[in-house]
């Protein structure tokens, strides 16, 4: 009726125009506008660009947790820390001492400290005590020496190929000799520490299982995220780039639960980027995405331990730089030491989503991961739960707890970078505040921001938080 009203309004007047052009003129648009009001009544569906708008508008992402069973409990070591020989070569090996470093690697505990890498070649291990020589074979030193990392390089590195059946029995025979030495007769053998598992590579896997399963304690492998090209910032939000981690674990399991059903899998050695990292990226914040993202896959599918690559060392994919300061993702390694346990929760999310794939759109660039706090935080009782949540969208999204979350108190620790380098930043701040060390000797106060009971919470665009929801009372949690 408004524009029929308008219509006339607009037109010249009477006298302008005999009477008898206006007439058919109204008839026209009457019937103009009863079609359009017939199928405006057939079919209430807004128009595309209103329906985008109100998308954007009214997405709310309803969350709730699973609080009765754990779907997977990891080691308490989960989150564990590589140094590489390269400090011993390089000189730097008495900076181990320094109490701003010691300072740093006790934020980190408990976790498993592996002393390996690709440059442990340089090493000799002589044990004039080592009473398997007498013996008139090879010592255990010998197989330390020449089975350190990724068995599927030694063509590449050393000129010479093994098969993973004569790999089996070498561990075999490493066993053997360990345990008649008292020191070593409890040691754990892990192995065989593969790379990328490509087709060769599963080869090789699938026969070292079939030969030596049941000899390693858990079984080793170890991923890169990008291989030897140049990265961008942008490299680091794409989903498919985080979703390549997934694939592999599901090849390693495939093969390691075909022998030894139940056996524990280790990613022993992650890296962002191959040699040795990418200056200004693999040391800044756009780093973490990477990084908090591998925490929260392998826990969720069930790999007992994770060893970063590497505590501190040369290169840029380290945790600490060579001035002993703490780069983002110490800072994003200490928050999950600090709030996350050991037990794994299932996440339920459900929200308005665009077509055609209902649930990937927001899913994909919006990742959430539910585990029981840790119990050795005194700051939270049992059975409280913490989310952690990567938000990849250039846009906030916005979270309501909801189920056994619902009107539950809220700790938020939001991570962001720090200065004017955006994701580039080397520095980060936690809930408005710089994340800096206090003195050699002390690291900051991890302070929360509460939210009131109810409140939505709201993820920035591409950012980083864990938010503990307190006092759940969640069965799963409230035992060890």
């Amino acid at each position: 009726m408004r524009v029929l009203c308008a219509f006339p309004e607009a037109m010249p007047s009477s006298n302008s125009r005999p009477p008898a052009c206006l007439a058919p003129g109204a008839l026209y648009l009457a019937l103009l506008l009863h079609l359009s009001l017939s199928s405006q009544a057939g079919d209430r569906r807004p128009l595309p660009v209103d329906r985008a708008a109100g998308l954007k508008e009214k997405t709310l992402i309803l969350l709730d947790v699973s609080t009765k069973n754990p779907v997977r409990t990891v080691n308490e070591n989960f989150l564990s820390l590589q140094l590489d020989p390269s400090i011993i070569h390089d000189g730097w090996l008495d900076f181990l001492s320094s109490k701003r470093l010691v300072t740093l690697a006790r934020g980190l505990s408990p976790a498993f400290l592996r002393f390996g890498g690709k440059r442990t070649d340089f090493l000799q291990f002589q044990n004039l005590r080592n009473p398997a020589k007498s013996r008139g074979g090879p010592g255990p030193d010998y197989y330390l020496k020449n089975y350190e990392d990724e068995p599927n390089n030694y063509r590449t590195m050393h000129g010479r190929a093994v098969n993973g059946s004569q790999l089996g029995k070498d561990y075999i025979q490493l066993k053997s000799l360990l345990q008649p030495i008292r020191i070593y007769s409890r040691a754990s053998l892990y192995g065989p520490n593969i790379g990328r598992p490509r087709k060769n590579v599963i080869a090789l896997l699938d026969g070292f299982m079939k030969v030596a399963g049941s000899t390693v304690d858990a079984v080793t492998w170890q991923h890169c995220y990008v291989d030897g090209r140049v990265v961008k910032v942008m490299d680091f939000l794409k989903t498919r780039l985080l979703d390549t981690l997934s694939d592999h674990i599901r090849k390693i399991q495939k093969v390691v639960n075909t022998y030894t059903p139940g056996k524990k899998i280790w990613l022993e050695g992650v890296v962002t980027t191959s040699a040795g990292g990418t200056n200004n990226l693999s040391d800044s914040y756009a780093a973490g995405f990477l990084w908090l993202n591998t925490l929260g896959m392998l826990a969720n599918q069930g790999i007992d331990v994770v060893i970063r690559h590497s505590f501190f060392d040369h290169g840029y994919n380290h945790l600490v730089d060579q001035n002993f300061n703490p780069l983002p993702d110490y800072w994003l390694s200490l928050l999950y030491k600090r709030l996350i346990g050991p037990k794994v929760l299932a996440v339920h999310v459900a929200g308005l989503q665009r077509k055609p794939r209902p649930g990937r759109v927001i899913r994909d660039k919006l990742r959430i991961y539910a585990h029981c706090t840790n119990h050795h935080n005194h700051n939270y009782v049992r059975g409280s739960i913490t989310l952690f949540i990567i938000n990849l969208h250039r846009s906030r999204k916005k979270i309501k707890l909801a189920g056994t979350l619902r009107d539950k108190l809220v700790h938020q620790y939001l991570l962001q970078p720090y200065g004017q380098e955006g994701l580039k930043s080397k520095s980060v701040q936690l809930n408005g505040q710089p994340l800096v060390m206090v003195d050699d000797g002390t690291l900051p106060e991890l302070k929360p921001r509460p939210l009131r009971a109810g409140r939505t919470l709201v993820i920035p665009p591409v950012t980083m938080g864990f938010y503990v929801v307190k006092n759940v009372n969640a069965l799963a949690c409230r035992y060890r």
